[in-house]
């Protein structure tokens, strides 16, 4: 039987779910619907989405441990060898908003399932790279790759689940998975490097691809943005793109010339340059990609503020533990893997409980003493001592460490996708993971810059320790920064909170 073609018109109820017009199950115009998806659906939904966000946490941490090994094979310097991660990087956290802003145009279910069919491709093309050039080029199309699957992905979690309390545990279940497989992706690529080589690292995520390709038509229902003329806003999405670029690249090379040398504040200068464009031909734009509406939620600003500085620490404290755990400490790349994923494990039970906290409470409470214990694990690992174990000198950081980082994010997500219009989530999800991906990124590159500049001469396990508890202290001021917009930007009351949603106009981003 032949199904009708979508109008991409809304046929369901206001607020509800699935917002979008084909032929998935649950879809609001098939006849009699009136409604999000079945709740069978909406969880087969969910674990889908995870299990692709996984998959690309997965890809992004598990080369690291090949890197090595596929550097020696494929005769790359050790400076052509980081671009086989800075090219994801650069891809992933530049085109993070183009994807999402495409995705509410063309279809998000359509665009994820593109997504996932060039993650198939690049993963084969990796495997496959005769030598580095090739590797590179196939890794920064992963990049875009996962920037059309991610916040495609969350954006259709936030359309099929209603807001409240499903929403909430389902937002908890992806920060969850996000947090496991940050640390499982270190273990699985150290497993397959050893035991079948670097190529496997990607080789496994073809029966990933393929497995979700043939899944996503059953599971996940088609939506878009209910309003759709307009252009694309092309000239937004390059100079919009090109700043992310710029200061994506400015942090990954501040690691290696510093924050003060010549290249690195010329890139800073070019990010700001193009910045200021980007804006100037937003409020000229009839269909912008980031509609100033937007930008004057204080929930979404604080949601993606708190969730960049929760980045910075969380991404810095794993690569400053890993060293002191490593480097000092003498453990295996997969030992220690194995040890540190008590901060992963803690961090999904912690986004789970955080969630029924943020139904009951509201969201300012849970992420102010999420960003406290985030503080505190960081200020016990500033103690580490140069002759430590794990136990009395990692363990309880990380103890405490990893319910804060899982209840934070999944909190902060809840305030940054609260009450957005359906036609603009899939930018604002874009804006949310692309928040804790740059966060990430300037994370690393200030905990390595912190970590070398404190090094006591003339090194050894008592200069590196050194550098490292300085470190440790900037993880814990990065978590403090987040106080910041946590308590001036998310300080609205439940009445407030009503009266914005009361006041929005569905489909027109403004109030």
């Amino acid at each position: 039987m032949t199904r009708p073609r979508p109008t991409g018109r809304r046929t369901g109820a206001p607020g509800a779910g699935g917002t979008g017009s084909t032929d998935g199950p649950g879809s609001t115009d098939e006849p009699g619907s009136a409604g999000p998806p079945a709740a069978r659906f909406r969880w087969g939904a969910l674990v889908l989405l995870c299990f692709a966000n996984f998959a690309v946490l997965l890809d992004s941490q598990s080369v690291i441990l090949a890197l090595p090994r596929l550097t020696a094979d494929l005769g790359m310097s050790a400076g052509d060898a980081q671009w086989v991660l800075s090219a994801k990087l650069l891809t992933f956290g530049g085109l993070l908003l183009l994807g999402g802003r495409t995705a509410d145009r063309l279809g998000r279910r359509r665009v994820f399932m593109t997504g996932t069919a060039l993650f198939l491709v690049s993963s084969t093309a990796c495997g496959l790279a005769p030598n580095g050039a090739v590797l590179i080029g196939a890794r920064a199309l992963g990049g875009v790759a996962a920037a059309l699957m991610v916040p495609t992905a969350l954006s259709i979690l936030v359309n099929t689940f209603p807001e409240g309390r499903s929403r909430n545990t389902a937002l908890a279940g992806w920060a969850g998975i996000g947090g496991i497989g940050a640390t499982a992706g270190l273990l699985v690529g150290g497993l397959l490097t050893q035991a079948l080589g670097w190529t496997w690292v990607f080789f496994i995520n073809v029966p990933v691809s393929l497995l979700v390709l043939a899944l996503a038509p059953a599971l996940l229902t088609e939506s878009r943005a209910a309003e759709r003329q307009g252009s694309y806003d092309v000239a937004g999405a390059v100079t919009g793109t090109a700043a992310l670029f710029a200061v994506v690249l400015a942090v990954i090379r501040a690691s290696a010339t510093g924050w003060t040398s010549p290249r690195t504040l010329g890139l800073f200068a070019v990010a700001a340059l193009l910045a200021a464009v980007f804006a100037a031909v937003e409020r000229r734009s009839a269909s912008p990609l980031l509609p100033s509406a937007m930008l004057r939620r204080r929930a979404l600003a604080g949601g993606d503020l708190v969730t960049l500085t929760m980045g910075m620490a969380a991404f810095g404290l794993s690569v400053a533990s890993s060293q002191y755990g490593q480097v000092v400490l003498g453990y295996g790349p997969l030992e220690f893997g194995l040890l540190q994923s008590v901060m992963p494990t803690l961090a999904f039970v912690g986004a789970y409980a955080g969630q029924s906290v943020v139904t009951r409470a509201g969201v300012r409470p849970v992420v102010v003493a999420c960003l406290l214990l985030l503080c505190a694990g960081s200020l016990l690992l500033s103690r580490v001592p140069a002759d430590g174990s794990y136990v009395p000198d990692i363990l309880w950081g990380l103890v405490v460490f990893g319910p804060g980082l899982g209840a934070g994010t999944a909190a902060a997500s809840v305030a940054a996708l609260a009450r957005v219009p359906e036609h603009a989530s899939g930018v604002a999800s874009g804006l949310n993971v692309a928040s804790l991906q740059i966060g990430g990124a300037l994370g690393v590159a200030v905990i390595t810059s912190t970590a070398t500049t404190f090094t006591a001469a003339p090194g050894g396990p008592d200069g590196l320790t050194a550098g490292l508890r300085a470190a440790f202290l900037a993880c814990a001021a990065c978590a403090a920064l987040g106080l910041v917009p946590a308590l001036t930007l998310l300080r609205r009351s439940p009445a407030a909170a009503r009266r914005e949603g009361a006041g929005q106009r569905p489909g027109t981003g403004r109030a």
